[in-house]
């Protein structure tokens, strides 16, 4: 990094904070552009910004770009990423029902996926979040962590990058501990990769909000729940249970 930065503000946001958490798509696709210095800077301030259990702070982050240990971490990542990828295509049946018909959104998904994995080595910015566990490991350690994420993302957003997270790491976690030399105690949370989209953000679609918050009562939507005009949605994902 350049000893310059740390003299410079952070740069300008290209959006708000709510269009950026409404626009914030998964981002797979990138060109070669590197991403700059002062953006990574940016990024990962924001990361380092993120709460945590206690204030205790016990997220780090390993940001690999271009240099021997990036080339060959991005390539044990890949691997992994292209053989699960293969698995699930198959067992998941991306390739048949509406996964024949061209532009659908099954079609659309594999495709992308099957692009991300097949170019992951190039990836221009690869990030492995981690946790340095302080106690035993428990189900609410990720909230330590995976808001730093999130943050990432936000901040990439901001700036005209993209990026997307995945649990890839963890079929390759023993050599990553060897390569990057990571020590015991310290989780390995997440993959996380960033660039220059070449296809765009815009609004995400997700269920709508009278399906998923809940007011007095579990399944009771309140009266404020009605998503702003404009808003697309999606069927993905397993539907609500049943109310008894």
């Amino acid at each position: 990094m350049n000893d310059d930065l740390g003299q410079h503000p952070l740069p300008s946001d290209t959006v708000g904070l709510l269009e950026g958490l409404s626009t914030t798509r998964a981002i797979r696709r990138y060109t070669d552009d590197p991403v700059p210095d002062s953006a990574l800077r940016a990024i990962l301030f924001a990361a380092t910004r993120a709460p945590s259990g206690s204030n205790r702070q016990p997220y780090r982050f390993i940001t690999l770009t271009d240099g021997p240990n990036a080339q060959a971490a991005k390539a044990l990542i890949g691997g992994a990423a292209r053989r699960l990828w293969g698995a699930k295509r198959e067992n998941d049946g991306y390739d048949s029902g509406s996964g024949t018909t061209e532009n659908s959104p099954k079609a659309r998904m594999a495709a992308s996926m099957q692009e991300y994995v097949d170019h992951f080595d190039r990836v221009p910015v690869l990030i492995l979040p981690c946790l340095v566990r302080y106690r035993a490991p428990s189900s609410a350690e990720g909230a330590s962590i995976y808001p730093a994420c999130q943050n990432i993302l936000l901040a990439a957003r901001a700036l005209g990058y993209g990026g997307v997270l995945t649990g890839f790491n963890g079929f390759v976690d023993a050599e990553l501990r060897e390569l990057l030399g990571i020590p015991e105690g310290v989780f390995i949370a997440a993959t996380i990769t960033l660039g220059r989209p070449q296809g765009h953000h815009g609004p995400v679609r997700r269920r709508p909000m009278g399906e998923l918050v809940y007011g007095e009562s579990w399944g009771e939507s309140p009266l404020w729940a009605i998503d702003p005009p404009g808003t697309t949605h999606t069927s993905a994902g397993p539907k609500a249970p049943p109310v008894y």
